[in-house]
Order: structure tokens, then C-alpha cells, then sequence
């Protein structure tokens, strides 16, 4: 422990002593958090939509068969519980409940006005919006039809709520996303670039020569820039509420326990990198090119329920989906451990698995 400890303080050192790797740690990451939370957008279709239909009625049958043929809405689960309906929305598997009241159709026929309620997950901004005028249109749409086949004039009552981002505010559903950009850039980038710098000086075969083991030399150097990604994480967390005013509905040290776990994956990320690289340049090539992948395909910018059926399937092996995941279901909801009990076991896997590819393959690089 005294040797990784005193590497350990050796890494801290140098990172204090060069302003150029302090900006990136600290300064870069931030401004990035601040330009990012106001710069991106996205397009909304396929909404996962959860039905609770206590009418079973022609009418009902129809009005939910018009939001599954829309092209804006995927019906992706159903059931008589609202409990059922609200449990989907808090663990992020619909975007939307549906629920059409008892005697629907038969409110529609005999007063010509009938309720119907939208639960909309509003942890998204701006997209909850789209996806409740989405709604309102295809309600709008099919009391016209009932209007022009009855001859009457029936009238449905749509009441909409907000879930979790009640103001739509669009940064509060960017902010603890960006954030999970952070701790990316601390965890892979300065690890991969800190070993090749190490090959490049050609202190990595000194090293090796010593009495210090792989594993002594691997943990020395993680440690360091595993606890600058969790100040990071702290940071620009303290900016996301001083600035944009991020809720923080959720526990900070469920927060900031899966944010260590994750930095485990980003750590082991950056050290198989530095493995097949033998210099800074190479390494910072291959981990922005890896960075941009993982965060396309994260449900940073787009949301995973509107890409591709089989980019939905390859996201699953991103380990950034599902910190990102965790980060928003945590400060925007208010979630526990039991509801990211899911993403955080895939994390922990994750982590178990990477870390061991990861020394394996720098063992071998450097015996």
C-alpha cells in the first residue's frame, strides 16, 4: 500500500504541476457542461406509451389503436393498474401512461364529453412537450372522427401531467447526463494518454524492473485520476444546481457510489487503450473516437427509445447508457437502489470484466 501510495502521490503531483492537464481536468470539462446543456436537440418518435384501459370498450380499443398507428407512439405495455402504469414511468421503461377511465364510451355517447388522462415522464424538457402535443393531436383527430360518424358533437377531456420536470425545463434532463461526459473524459482519456506518456519517456521499462508489481503500478496510477473523476463529478455537479438549477431528488451517495463503480469501467477502458497505442497522440485519436461512440449511442443527446431496433440492442454493451441512466433516474426522479438495480449490476459486471481484460491485455503488452 506505501508503494501505490507513493506513485500515487507522484501522478497527483504531475497533474498539479502541468497546467495544460489541470485545465482538461478541471476547466475544459465545465465549460463543455455549460455550452452542451444549452446547445443540443433532439426529434421524438416511437415513445414507449403504457396503456391502462378500465373502459374495454369499441371506443377505447379504437383511441388506443390510433396512438399505436401513429408512428409516434409503441404501445410497450398494458394492464388494468395504475400502480403498474406509474411503476414503468419511475424505472424509465415507458415515456407515457395512457389511462382511459371506466365508462369512457359510455360518457362519449350519452353526455358528449368524456375524461382521459396523459401521465407524461416530464424529466425530459422540452420532449415531454412534443410528445404531449403528439398526444393531444391523435385526441383532437378522433373526437373529430366521432363528431363526423354520430353526428353529434362528443368532446373528450384530456388532463396531462408532468412527471418528475413538472417546467419542462430541458437542462434538467441534459445537466446529469453531461455530467456522466465528465467523469468519461477524466476516466479514459488522461488514463490512456498518462501510460503512453509513460512508454513515450521511457520510465514504463524502468518501472518494470523494479520490485513493484503490475498490479502495485496499474492500482497507483487508476487511483489518482478515480478520485479526480468523483471531484469532477462533484463539481459539475455543484454547477448543474448553482447555474441551471438541476433538482437533486435522489440520494448523493447512491449517486456518487455508482459514479465510483462506473469509474472502474472508464479506468479499464483507457487502460486497454493505452495498450494497443504507443503514444499521446495515437492515444487521444482512439479515445475520442471511442468517447464519440459511446456517447452517440448513450441516450445523451437522443433518446434510446427513438434510435434504431438494432442500435437500441448494441447500446445495451455501452456502459455509458446505463450510468447516464442512473445519474438522471437518481437527481430527476428520485430514484433507489431497487429502482437502478438493473443498470447498476450491468455497471458492476462491467467493471469486473474490463478491469481484468484490461490487465491481462497490458501485462502481456509490456512483460
Amino acid at each position: 500500500m506505501r508503494r501505490i501510495l507513493f506513485l500515487a502521490r507522484a501522478e497527483v503531483l504531475h497533474v498539479v504541476r502541468d497546467r495544460a492537464t489541470l485545465a482538461q481536468v478541471l476547466i475544459v470539462p465545465i465549460l463543455q457542461l455549460l455550452v452542451l446543456s444549452n446547445a443540443a436537440t433532439f426529434q421524438i418518435r416511437d415513445t414507449p406509451t403504457y396503456v391502462v384501459d378500465l373502459d374495454l370498450s369499441t371506443a377505447s380499443r379504437r383511441l388506443i389503436e390510433r396512438f399505436a398507428s401513429s408512428g409516434h407512439f409503441r404501445i410497450a405495455g398494458r394492464s388494468a393498474s395504475a400502480n403498474l402504469a406509474d411503476e414503468a414511468l419511475l424505472a424509465g421503461d415507458v415515456t407515457m401512461a395512457l389511462t382511459i377511465p371506466h365508462d369512457f364510451e359510455a360518457m362519449l355517447v350519452g353526455t358528449g364529453a368524456a375524461p382521459l388522462q396523459l401521465s407524461v415522464n416530464a424529466e425530459k424538457g422540452s420532449a415531454a412537450g412534443i410528445v404531449q402535443s403528439y398526444a393531444a393531436s391523435i385526441v383532437s383527430a378522433y373526437a373529430a372522427e366521432l363528431t363526423a360518424v354520430r353526428g353529434g358533437a362528443p368532446r373528450i377531456d384530456l388532463r396531462m401531467r408532468s412527471w418528475y420536470n413538472p417546467s419542462l425545463n430541458y437542462t434538467h434532463y441534459m445537466v446529469p447526463g453531461i455530467l456522466v461526459a465528465l467523469v468519461t473524459l477524466i476516466g479514459t482519456l488522461l488514463t490512456a494518454q498518462n501510460i503512453a506518456r509513460e512508454k513515450e519517456l521511457g520510465t514504463l521499462e524502468q518501472l518494470n524492473v523494479t520490485p513493484i508489481t503490475r498490479g502495485q503500478f496499474i492500482a497507483a496510477k487508476l487511483l489518482p485520476f478515480w478520485t479526480l473523476g468523483l471531484i469532477d463529478l462533484a463539481i459539475g455537479l455543484l454547477v448543474g444546481v448553482v447555474v441551471f438549477g438541476v433538482p437533486v431528488r435522489g440520494s448523493l451517495l447512491l449517486l456518487f457510489g455508482a459514479a465510483a463503480i462506473y469509474l472502474v469501467v472508464a479506468l479499464a477502458i483507457g487502460l486497454w487503450i493505452s495498450t494497443i497505442v504507443e503514444t499521446q497522440q495515437q492515444a487521444m485519436f482512439v479515445t475520442f473516437f471511442v468517447m464519440n461512440v459511446y456517447l452517440l449511442m448513450s441516450g445523451l443527446f437522443t433518446p434510446i427509445d427513438s434510435m434504431a431496433p438494432w442500435v437500441q440492442t448494441v447500446s445495451l454493451v455501452n456502459p455509458v447508457r446505463h450510468f447516464v441512466t442512473i445519474s438522471r433516474a437518481v437527481l430527476v426522479k428520485g430514484a433507489g437502489v431497487r429502482d437502478i438495480a438493473q443498470p447498476l449490476a450491468t455497471l458492476v459486471v462491467f467493471a469486473v470484466v474490463t478491469l481484468t481484460l484490461a490487465v491481462r491485455q497490458y501485462s502481456k503488452r509490456t512483460a
